[in-house]
């Protein structure tokens, strides 16, 4: 901020200590610090103040931006059909999509979990074939594991 040299730093040390007197240059230099401190806090805010309004007018700019370039869209294709860069028209099917069967339609609750428990397991390669695989079955009674 100020380009002070140690030179420059000793003669107002001196000038300091001569103007003020060490006995009352503790109290000073407190002092001076607490002003410091509140010119630092002030121009925090100052400069916080300021990168807000900045960053409200970019938003605002970008607002503007789009607002225009989806009124130059809209004015292109007034419809909604065939936008550049749109999804492709045979996206939806011919026939009405079935919903699947609801929970209490399913025969058989906990085979068709297990079955997708076994879909969604990975698949082991072949050098880990002769580990023991994982059950999510209870052990038979009578075996400790």
């Amino acid at each position: 901020m100020f380009d002070i040299g140690a030179s420059e730093l000793l003669v107002i040390v001196i000038v300091a200590i001569l103007v003020i007197g060490p006995k009352d240059m503790p109290k000073a230099l407190r002092h001076a610090g607490r002003w410091i401190g509140k010119l630092r806090r002030m121009s925090n805010h100052f400069r916080a103040g300021l990168d807000e309004v900045v960053r409200q007018a970019e938003i605002e700019e970008m607002e503007d931006k789009w607002a225009a370039r989806n009124k130059e869209i809209m004015a292109k294709y007034p419809d909604g059909s065939s936008p550049e860069g749109g999804a492709p028209e045979n996206l939806l099917p011919d026939q009405p999509m079935e919903p699947l069967a609801a929970a209490g339609e399913v025969p058989d609750a906990d085979a068709a979990a297990e079955a997708a428990i076994k879909r969604a397991a990975p698949v082991k390669a072949a050098e880990h074939s002769d580990e023991p695989t994982l059950s999510l079955d209870p052990p038979p009674p009578g075996k400790d594991s």
